[in-house]
């Protein structure tokens, strides 16, 4: 009888051990989150015995393993280019430590431990991604944040397919049919800092865009999402038209607060803001040309051009920058005049023109420190 309740109660031990397991495997599950860079330490969450086999795996491929005295990591090269020497595994407990986490390294994490096993659940941690949300049209730039040497070796992906690279400052873009059907010479590459560039985005541009570099110890994941715009919907929010007198707003859509944003006319700085720092016109080419017509809305970043004129028709251009990439959206504005003529309406051209001419030509001549010369017109 004795010996029968000495049995039952190691089963129970057993057991409750199991089911403690089990717990503490649960209980890690809400722990690992982590963000991309930052290193993660799973715990076995038993007592490691000298004689214990421990297998570890990743999405049931075996990534390390404890037998007896020695330890193995990543024997396979599936294993070693994936996680490239970030593997830390500690002989005396069964740890397993991942560093400088990457979005690839999200999934199951399974401990074998003799003929023993528990999960870690799939998703045991996961890393955050830079997003970025652009309009259909749009121009976006994925920055690689650093500035190339002549050994270095980038790689640029969409969805896993390579799309462009830079080895030994010699760059290809789309050396595949597939790529080059895709994009159609949208894709640009900065061969000085690696950059990515994707011209007039488009819907099916929208993904995953990833960065290998020899010299960084991190990939880099950019998700990128596209909102798709009718012709119609493109053509009134991008495309202005305005009786002159009248004001025109133009609106940059949603804006993140630590965005440098500034605005262009005809690839001219008219307006920027840094923070919560702002500036309007601080060329006299811009000032001459707008006289303090321009405002400029701190908290939306919308540009408005007040009692409009002829000479502000052309391209006004959003440059949105972060660190980690960078938005280029297009206006165009076109200003039409009410005249009771056309001879009256070519007055007024051609002396706003005529104006136009002499302020270019004041604002060259100050550039050159040349002596000023006035001049003078007769209204038409």
């Amino acid at each position: 009888l004795k010996m029968k309740i000495f049995i039952l109660c190691i089963i129970l031990s057993a057991f409750f051990m199991l089911v403690c397991i089990s717990a503490i495997s649960a209980a890690q599950l809400d722990q690992m989150k982590k963000k991309e860079g930052e290193s993660v330490s799973l715990d076995p969450g038993v007592i490691k015995h000298p004689n214990d086999v421990l297998m570890w795996y990743f999405n049931d491929s075996l990534i390390a393993e404890i037998t007896g005295d020695q330890s193995k990591i990543c024997t396979d090269v599936q294993c070693d280019e994936r996680f490239r020497d970030r593997l830390k595994l500690d002989h005396q407990t069964g740890f397993l430590t991942i560093t400088n986490t990457r979005i690839t390294d999200s999934g199951a994490y399974e401990l074998k431990i003799n003929s023993s096993r528990f999960n870690i659940s799939r998703n045991a941690f996961g890393v955050d991604t830079d997003g970025v949300s652009v309009m259909e049209g749009d121009s976006v730039a994925l920055h690689t944040d650093v500035k190339m040497t002549q050994q270095d070796r980038i790689r640029w992906y969409f969805n896993s397919i390579r799309i462009a690279e830079i080895i030994y400052k010699h760059s290809k873009i789309c050396t595949d049919e597939q790529c080059k059907e895709r994009f159609r010479g949208r894709l640009k590459l900065d061969s000085h800092t690696g950059d990515l560039t994707i011209t007039n985005i488009r819907t099916t541009d929208a993904g995953v865009y990833k960065l290998l570099m020899n010299s960084r110890n991190s990939d880099r994941i950019f998700n990128v999402a596209v909102s798709g715009v009718s012709a119609a919907e493109q053509n009134e929010m991008k495309r202005k038209s305005v009786k002159e007198g009248e004001s025109v707003t133009l609106d940059p859509g949603v804006i993140k607060p630590n965005d440098l944003m500034r605005w262009y006319f005809n690839d001219i700085l008219v307006d920027e803001i840094t923070g919560d720092q702002s500036k309007i016109c601080t060329d006299d080419q811009c000032k001459e040309s707008f006289r303090d017509r321009l405002k400029l809305d701190h908290q939306t970043g919308s540009l408005t051009i007040m009692n409009i004129t002829n000479t502000d028709s052309g391209d006004y251009k959003l440059l949105i920058i972060n660190s980690r990439f960078s938005i280029i959206r297009s206006f165009s504005v076109i200003v039409t005049c009410e005249c009771n003529s056309v001879i009256q309406c070519l007055r007024k051209i051609l002396l706003q023109l005529f104006s136009l001419l002499i302020i270019s030509i004041i604002f060259t001549c100050k550039s050159k420190q040349q002596i000023v010369v006035t001049l003078s017109f007769v209204t038409l």
